[in-house]
């Protein structure tokens, strides 16, 4: 069969889809390109600097048949491997690229092993072409994935991570900061999330380069800027999808606003389907980590020893700060380091007091934190200070005092809480949460005022002890399933206030009364405490009042009935018995007042025995309590097997605890909780309550957004045409005052003698004219 106007060597595109069709019958064709390949190389590699489009076409050509042809074409992928290995920094950048998309295309084809490919591609980052790094990056990416879509290739991927291990100790920049950004875009895609890649990129946190140590450092902080960038996008748009809605049905309907609107309907429901996704949950870095002691201790020693940029230096306290909190490891020299730095003038102060409070722990001892505790109240708890410094170092010192309570005193702490009635609301409010805490974890170190009403769980608090861990062998709280009544709804919340303890019920949360009203927030159960210590006193007073009304009463009657029998046996006696005298009878009366004041002392003296022995068994009984609470909660933890709604019904009887007070069955709304984290947010000490002042410039923002889709304010021009002509009246408010000024002045009234005058030269005119 004679073919006619054949072009095919001629046009290759047109070749390469009867290729793919039908490959035996085009062989011919195919040969005579391969050798033409074979020739045009030849020539290329005298003179490989230079770009030739023959064998640019020619080698795309070969990519996009080569599984066609698999025996013919077997030493074409290394043929192009050796060129590029042998001029990879001299070959024209076009040429370059052509080369690696031609090899990409082999390897979608399983024409070549990935391990060869990326080992090529890792050298050829160390060429100076930025588009051809990017895009190498996005493929291997890409291959690394679609190799682990099904299951995960263990052996591929221990060669790969091997690789790339010794790439990160590259004496090339470029190829090391490279491979760093691979493993962890991998490991973001959850591809290479093993313990493996977090302990390689841990590894890269000690590099001598700056950019791959800072990749590596913000990748154990976990910041993703570009996420928070594209999410804040996307909820600006939503908006302005809503508004294009709008017009539409409003205005005039053209094929431009349908369109308009069908492209409004598919951005709404693609933001709409991203907010729908489930989030996804890792675990942090920092937890797959093999040694973080020795991880934390050399990046401080590289911190003390290198001399780098500060915001390096904020990067590696963040690591290292993080390190100690979540390990609870120990780096006591950590502490003196950060201490030199806690200055209200320091730059990035904040962060530093995060870094503090973020590396506190409660196996950190006491006494190391103590002087940094002592810097902040010295530094910035101040009155030389400014209001915001003063709450920012009080939220800096409650943070601390969250993760390790024990490093507070009594004295420092009371001193602190002054500030609850400080001037300015910022300080006011940062000392109130200061005393919050400490009135759920250790009130004892609070003034009593500042304690307020102890409730039922705060009664069980335990004396905290350095070191000491509390592990229960029993489910806590589980004593109220002895106590459960089946026939009472749990989820009832009505008490009765006049009710012992031992009564399980709930408390009604929408009762009110006048109490009730009184004894909202933290300045009302200072008052109360302050009240309920008064009518102890005074309580404590009317009693002593009475007693010793009491005893000079008895002393009083006994004395007046000693008396009498003494003058009723004077009487009877006075006449066998005159030789007794006036003084004798002084002396025995005294003698008895002193014997009855002597009896009644020891009364007294018993009294108060009894009144002390009351309260010491007052600790005792709590003690017993406890015990008998601990014994039954064992009970049920190892004899029943705890369902779903017995869970329910401890956690609404531990809930209870927290707002029921000990003494009354008051019940008010508690919101001092607190909870400490893994790491401490920067919001949480830069909290200042404070209304800020704005500048003009602010103002002036803020007045031009309040003016947008308002009607201008003036004059409004009120004709139905605006193209017809204006009266003169309305042109004279737009002329210059010079133009009416003349006018303006003939208006001004005459006095009398210019009449007169006007009247003299009238007359003068009509004589002359006659």
């Amino acid at each position: 069969m004679v073919r006619h106007n054949n072009q095919l060597p001629e046009n290759l595109p047109q070749l390469q889809n009867l290729i793919k069709r039908d490959p035996e019958s085009y062989k011919e064709e195919f040969l005579q390109q391969h050798q033409y390949y074979k020739s045009t190389l030849e020539v290329f590699h005298l003179t490989p600097n230079k770009f030739n489009k023959s064998l640019d076409e020619i080698v795309i050509f070969l990519a996009q048949v080569a599984h066609c042809y698999p025996n013919d074409l077997e030493l074409f992928p290394q043929e192009i491997i050796d060129v590029l290995q042998t001029y990879n920094t001299v070959l024209d950048n076009e040429m370059r690229l052509t080369f690696c998309k031609a090899l990409i295309q082999l390897r979608n084809k399983s024409l070549l092993e990935p391990t060869v490919l990326l080992r090529l591609f890792f050298q050829l980052l160390r060429c100076q072409d930025k588009n051809l790094r990017e895009f190498l990056e996005t493929h291997i990416i890409a291959d690394i994935k679609n190799i682990n879509i099904k299951q995960k290739n263990t052996k591929i991927n221990t060669t790969l991570q091997n690789f790339m291990f010794s790439m990160l100790k590259d004496s090339n920049v470029r190829a090391a900061k490279m491979s760093a950004d691979i493993m962890i875009e991998l490991y973001k895609k959850n591809i290479w999330n093993d313990a493996k890649t977090v302990n390689v990129l841990a590894a890269g946190c000690s590099a001598k380069t700056p950019k791959v140590m800072v990749a590596c450092l913000k990748f154990f902080l976990g910041s993703n800027e570009e996420e928070l960038e594209n999410n804040d996008s996307d909820s600006d748009s939503e908006p302005n999808v809503k508004e294009i809605m709008m017009a539409n049905k409003v205005n005039k309907k053209t094929k431009k606003r349908a369109k308009q609107l069908i492209k409004a309907k598919q951005l709404l429901a693609k933001s709409k389907k991203k907010t729908s996704k489930a989030p996804a949950y890792n675990f942090s870095a920092l937890h797959l980590l093999h040694d973080p002691q020795d991880f934390a201790e050399k990046l401080f020693k590289q911190l003390e020893k290198n001399n780098d940029r500060f915001e390096i230096k904020l990067l590696t306290l963040d690591v290292i700060s993080r390190l100690i909190g979540l390990h609870n490891l120990f780096l006591l020299n950590f502490y003196p380091y950060l201490q030199r730095f806690l200055q209200p003038h320091q730059r990035e102060v904040t962060k530093l007091l995060q870094f503090v409070a973020q590396s506190c722990h409660e196996l950190v001892p006491p006494d190391v934190l103590e002087p940094i505790l002592k810097t902040l109240a010295n530094n910035f708890v101040t009155e030389r200070n400014s209001a915001d410094v003063m709450a920012i170092g009080l939220n800096a010192i409650r943070e601390i005092c969250i993760r390790c309570p024990l490093v507070m005193n009594s004295d420092l702490l009371q001193d602190l809480a002054r500030y609850k009635h400080y001037r300015e609301r910022s300080v006011m409010m940062a000392a109130r949460s200061l005393i919050g805490l400490f009135r759920t974890k250790m009130p004892d170190l609070l003034h009593k005022k500042d304690r307020g009403r102890p409730t039922e769980a705060i009664m069980a608090l335990e004396v905290a002890k350095y070191g000491h861990v509390p592990a229960n062998d029993f489910v806590p709280g589980a004593e109220v399933l002895l106590n459960d009544n089946p026939d009472k709804d749990p989820s009832s919340f009505v008490i009765d206030s006049d009710t012992d303890d031992s009564n399980d019920d709930w408390i009604d949360v929408n009762h009110s009364e006048d109490n009730d009203d009184k004894n909202d927030g933290v300045d009302d159960d200072e008052d109360e405490m302050e009240g309920e210590n008064e009518d102890e006193d005074e309580m404590e007073g009317e009693n002593e009042d009475e007693d010793d009304v009491n005893e000079r009463k008895d002393d009083g009657d006994n004395d007046d009935g000693e008396n009498r029998d003494d003058g009723d046996n004077d009487d009877n006696k006075n006449n066998s018995k005159s030789y007794k005298t006036t003084n004798e009878k002084k002396d025995v009366s005294n003698l008895r007042n002193i014997r009855n004041r002597k009896m009644h002392s020891i009364k007294r003296t018993e009294r108060k025995k009894l009144k002390q022995e009351k309260v010491n068994s007052k600790p005792e009984e709590k003690h017993m309590l406890t015990i008998e609470k601990k014994e039954k909660a064992s009970l049920i933890s190892t004899e029943r097997l705890l369902t779903d709604e017995d869970f329910k019904t401890i956690d609404m009887a531990l809930a209870k605890q927290e707002i029921t007070y000990a003494k009354r069955g008051v019940k008010r709304s508690h919101t001092n909780d607190v909870e400490s984290g893994e790491f401490v947010k920067l919001s949480d000490i830069e909290n200042i309550y404070k209304k800020r002042k704005h500048d003009k410039q602010a103002r002036i923002e803020s007045v031009k957004r309040g003016q947008e889709g308002r009607e201008r304010f003036g004059y409004k021009d009120g004709r139905q045409n605006p193209l017809c002509s204006k009266t003169n009246r309305e042109k004279k408010k737009t002329k210059a005052f010079q133009m009416l000024k003349h006018k303006v002045k003939g208006k001004v009234k005459r006095s009398f003698k210019e009449k007169q005058i006007a009247l003299r030269n009238h007359l003068l005119k009509q004589k002359r004219m006659k």
